[in-house]
């Protein structure tokens, strides 16, 4: 197979427009991820892999009925039926899955939107997810997911944002995501007291050099 469907940049997958695509894809707050027409991601952008837990790389070559359960099996055979014959056009699946911070079972909707080359078939998908906003918070204020963790810990360690990405395979955008996030749910400012928060808290270990997660 050619065309959009192998690159989840799409029209923008040369030259330096797929890297200015990837670079917005991390900093939208929405989670969005970009699939094969079978539902295997090919890429996720932070706000979507946080919903695990995980770095945006560790949802690659996943699929997206393992990682979300339907909840009516009706739409997805309606979203079969419309990439079999060809049609485009915006199809909601409500869906449930359990978050990987914290256990707990959360609920929202996917939309599907095939996307591309009309005449590349199957197209790529284009999954936006909305979550609902009854579902309890995703992470406790006083707790850290395992890839936050691992970032607080290299932050610890003096590592620059840059050379956290390259560990952990996130962008410079995706390491700032999730900085972002923890600095909001601990009510912090900058690096250094998150850090301290961290210890506090209990996410680092206050024995371990480098510092690791506890």
């Amino acid at each position: 197979m050619s065309g959009y469907a192998e690159d989840p940049a799409g029209p923008y997958a040369g030259g330096p427009w797929r890297n200015y695509f990837l670079i917005l894809l991390d900093r939208i707050p929405t989670p969005i991820a970009v699939c094969r027409a079978h539902g295997e991601v090919l890429i996720a952008n932070p706000a979507m892999a946080a919903q695990w837990g995980a770095a945006p790389g560790q949802l690659r070559g996943r699929n997206l009925l393992d990682l979300f359960e339907p909840r009516a099996k009706a739409q997805l055979d309606r979203l079969s039926e419309a990439l079999r014959l060809g049609r485009r056009s915006r199809y909601p699946v409500e869906v449930r899955w359990q978050d990987g911070s914290d256990g707990s079972v959360r609920e929202g909707e996917l939309t599907i939107d095939p996307v591309g080359d009309p005449s590349v078939r199957p197209p790529a998908l284009l999954a936006l997810l909305r979550v609902s906003e009854t579902a309890p918070p995703p992470t406790p204020r006083g707790s850290a997911s395992p890839v936050e963790a691992r970032i607080l810990a290299l932050a610890a360690g003096g590592a620059t944002t840059a050379s956290i990405g390259t560990a952990l395979g996130l962008t410079v955008d995706g390491v700032n995501y999730h900085l972002t996030r923890l600095a909001r749910r601990w009510r912090v400012q900058g690096r250094t007291a998150l850090v301290a928060r961290a210890y506090v808290l209990g996410v680092l270990s206050a024995d371990s050099w480098p510092p690791a997660p506890a």
